[in-house]
């Protein structure tokens, strides 16, 4: 029995009691609309018992597999790489990178290929940060204490993504298998910085439509990258910046190409949503509720830069967690009114709340290819919660979960309310497998101080979620993001049980990268997941000239292999990009 079971036990809750408390009395309506009621059901309808509801992942089926394995689309058949020299690089088509195959968790049996038998295959999309770029709360000036706090490729996240849509709409399938791919699932930091201009963008990119990814005066950009200072790339200018020093390009109507009209197809895949620090909170480290700080998103000024002294403050009080709802921020900013620069305020900057989160997923403009609500149901808004399970097939649910924590710090950790309702669920439907998804990482949940909502509230760290995972033998993989890195970690727990974490670097970031996972059935004792990274359909190669969306998205892909500090380590080791990871059946 887990720690976290052990809370429940003590308190002597009723299980039903809890799980209505936590919004999910009936996984049908509250939590997940995709799922059936398992033997030990609390209440609910059955599926599909609620009009216009979309067909989810693949329907409630296992997947059949085509013909297969397949390269195409993916890192397996190439990577782009740059060319030989210093400076600023130009990209290529470079080599792929081979599935490596991991036995930590259970030993590869040969002619298990033969056997195999598909279980489900979807795509994971993580840290996309759609960017207001232009938005007055933003801390682009920790640059001059931090080279990576501020990325020269920001300015284009809205065609990146949309590139990556793209690719995805491109696959025949599985890599490995063949199999029909299921849906995608974002797992958090969708936007950059809480506010709803990036929302809406980020439903777009999702489900289609029409996307001008500019806000403030709808004529002209207003932000640092023609504001003059040397502390950033200034695009159009002739000026020699400090990036233009080191290589960066001079390319004239960069600024107004990246504000101007672009078109997402949408995914033709379902696809769900995960909430992370950047969705759930201003600067993705910060308390909502401080009156200033969301007038001042709004307003009409904006600090574009500060002294290396004070940024280096600034930048600790925020790693250290010492100013979670942002008063000594609030107070920084009030001593440097007379040198923030005058732009448009806009309406469109403020943060939203998780209730507006929610809301604009249930938003019938934004369904797409569905389900409706994107795993989010009016359970959650009702309960005020943002975590819920879905029918992934036959065999196999997914649960996503919150970890987020409202009080501030981009470090997460879950509730008891939350982990005894993930603890539920597990048990409930204990004879079909399981993958978990949340935002943050087993070590980046540390961040256990109380929800000012809940204050008497228990939070729970990612130590603790591994243990009341490996409580449960039919989990088969946690899969995360925020670290910005590929990572896949095997945890082997007392009892036998094991699974794995998938952690996947960010569509920010360099190398910007999605994953394809799928699950397989090896017929003797064993299951694989494979993992196959995948990139946008953005050209590798690019006229810095070429200013159409595709061009844009060229350059959002080696702008950011270009930015000062970023670090090639993100993509992992060999044994964290494309895999197979063999586990035993529980």
């Amino acid at each position: 029995m887990s720690r976290l079971r052990s809370v429940a036990t003590a308190a002597a809750l009723n299980r039903r009691t809890l799980l209505a408390a936590a919004g999910a009395a009936s996984l049908t309506t509250g939590l997940g609309l995709a799922l059936r009621p398992g033997p030990s059901h609390a209440t609910g309808a059955p599926v599909g018992s609620l009009a216009g509801e979309a067909p989810v992942a693949v329907s409630g089926r296992a997947p059949t597999a085509a013909p297969g394995p397949y390269t195409h689309g993916t890192t397996l058949a190439g990577v782009a790489t740059p060319g030989s020299g210093s400076g600023y690089r130009r990209l290529g088509d470079g080599p792929g990178w081979k599935r490596v195959v991991r036995g930590e968790l259970a030993e590869p049996r040969s002619g298990r290929a033969d056997r195999r038998a598909p279980l489900a295959a979807f795509v994971q999309f993580t840290d996309l940060h759609l960017a207001d770029c232009q938005h007055p709360l933003r801390l682009e000036y920790l640059r001059s204490t931090d080279q990576h706090a501020w990325r020269p490729q920001e300015a284009l996240s809205v065609p990146g993504a949309i590139a990556l849509v793209e690719r995805v709409n491109s696959l025949h399938g599985a890599p490995a298998t063949g199999t029909p791919l299921g849906f995608v699932m974002t797992t958090g930091d969708n936007t950059d910085n809480n506010a709803h201009s990036e929302l809406e963008w980020y439903m777009k990119v999702m489900s289609g439509g029409r996307i001008t990814p500019n806000s403030g005066d709808p004529r002209h950009y207003e932000g640092v990258q023609n504001s003059g200072l040397d502390l950033y790339w200034q695009p159009d200018s002739t000026v020699r910046d400090a990036d233009k020093r080191k290589g960066f390009p001079h390319i004239p109507g960069f600024l107004a190409a990246a504000i101007g009209e672009v078109r997402s197809p949408g995914l033709r895949l379902p696809w769900y949503s995960t909430v992370g620090n950047h969705d759930a909170l201003p600067l993705g480290c910060y308390g909502q509720g401080d009156p200033y700080l969301a007038e001042y998103a709004i307003g009409g000024r904006k600090l574009m830069s500060l002294s290396a002294a004070e940024a280096a403050t600034l930048q600790q009080a925020i790693s250290e967690a010492t100013d979670p709802v942002g008063l000594r921020f609030r107070d920084l900013l009030r001593a440097h009114t007379r040198e923030m620069r005058a732009v448009t305020p806009d309406e469109k900057r403020a943060p939203y709340t998780a209730d507006e989160y929610l809301k604009a997923h249930l938003d019938p403009a934004y369904t797409g290819a569905g389900p409706v609500g994107h795993g989010y149901a009016q359970a959650n808004v009702d309960a005020g919660t943002r975590y819920y399970s879905f029918r992934i097939s036959d065999d196999v649910i997914g649960i996503s979960l919150d970890t987020t924590d409202a009080g501030g710090h981009y470090l997460g950790s879950i509730g008891t309310a939350q982990a005894t309702w993930l603890d539920s669920t597990l048990r409930d439907h204990r004879d079909e497998y399981a993958v978990i998804f949340s935002h943050h990482t087993s070590t980046s949940m540390e961040n256990t101080r109380p929800d000012p909502a809940r204050p008497g509230e228990r939070r729970h760290s990612g130590a603790e979620l591994v243990t009341l995972l490996g409580d449960h033998p039919n989990v088969l993989a946690w899969v995360n993001g925020h670290v910005h890195k590929n990572v896949i970690t095997p945890h082997s727990l007392p009892g036998g049980h094991s699974f794995w974490e998938i952690s996947t670097a960010s569509h920010v970031d360099h190398p910007q990268l999605a994953r394809i996972i799928e699950l397989v059935d090896n017929k003797d004792g064993t299951l694989s997941l494979f993992t196959t990274l995948i990139e946008s359909a953005a050209p590798y190669r690019t006229d810095v000239t070429d200013l159409s969306q595709p061009g844009l998205a060229a350059l959002y892909r080696e702008l950011a292999f270009n930015a000062p500090g970023a670090k090639p380590a993100r993509a992992g080791e060999a044994t964290d990009r494309n895999t197979e990871l063999v586990l035993k059946k529980g």
